[in-house]
């Protein structure tokens, strides 16, 4: 059974940064996708970036492209979400989740991921 702990959330100013971490337990397969996922109070969960089990592919939503970047470790796991110039906006827990598989389309999709982490708060204060 996979198990995801995100880690690394604080309460910051604008413009500070931050730096989330991913670790699993139990990972018995070569091929994954990691990505992670906010919710802020009253919206909807959302996409925000993954990357591949080999590093070669990431994705990025439109707003936080050039101020946060996915990374993993060289064991692949973890994995790493710097997180730069934080706007207020960014403020939400931080969920970390995990799909099997070869493929990375549709990554940013969060039906397509089957394992979850607890979340970490983040907040951003102007």
């Amino acid at each position: 059974q996979v198990q995801l702990v995100a880690s690394g959330g604080g309460s910051v100013q604008a413009g500070d940064s931050l730096r989330l971490t991913c670790t699993a337990s139990g990972l018995n397969f070569r091929f994954w996708t990691v990505g992670w996922f906010r919710q802020a109070p009253g919206k909807e969960r959302e996409f925000v970036a993954a990357i591949s089990w080999s590093g070669t592919e990431t994705s990025y939503t439109d707003s936080v492209k050039g101020r946060f970047f996915i990374s993993r470790d060289n064991a692949k796991i973890p994995v790493y979400l710097q997180m730069n110039n934080l706007k207020p906006e960014d403020t939400a827990v931080y969920y970390c989740a995990l799909r099997r598989g070869d493929y990375f389309i549709a990554s940013e999709r969060g039906s397509t991921y089957s394992d979850w982490g607890q979340g970490t708060q983040v907040t951003v204060a102007s």
